[in-house]
């Protein structure tokens, strides 16, 4: 569900979760104690590739961040990422005692790094 279309005269499809990715931020979102809070997904210059993300939790939201809930768990996203990000997937997977990690499934990329951390 979209709750803020960014303000653009470009259409920008949502960042949406998986079950597996919004049951997993929701529990990281309960151990910080705030339930004001909400991943924010941005993209950054730099890496191999041009682009890499960032992910890490917000409190704060600005009137053109494009915000999607998925589980009960709000996926902000600021106008200038969304333009690079939009319609992705953020997964997680759990790989037991190699740990886990999220995964974003951007179907805007054209290419990633050998090291799976940046895109263009």
């Amino acid at each position: 569900m979209i709750t803020n279309e960014p303000t653009s005269d470009v259409a920008v499809a949502p960042v949406m979760l998986t079950d597996a990715a919004a049951l997993k931020v929701k529990e990281l979102i309960e151990a910080e104690g705030n339930p004001g809070l909400a991943l924010r997904l941005a993209v950054r210059p730099g890496g191999c590739s041009g682009f890499s993300y960032d992910m890490f939790f917000d409190a704060e939201r600005d009137g053109s961040d494009l915000v999607s809930e998925t589980g009960g768990v709000e996926v902000v996203v600021d106008i200038h990422s969304a333009r690079l990000v939009g319609g992705a997937t953020i997964d997680y997977q759990d790989m037991g005692l190699q740990g886990g990690g999220f995964a974003v499934n951007n179907p805007n990329q054209q290419r990633t790094c050998g090291c799976g951390q940046s895109f263009c």
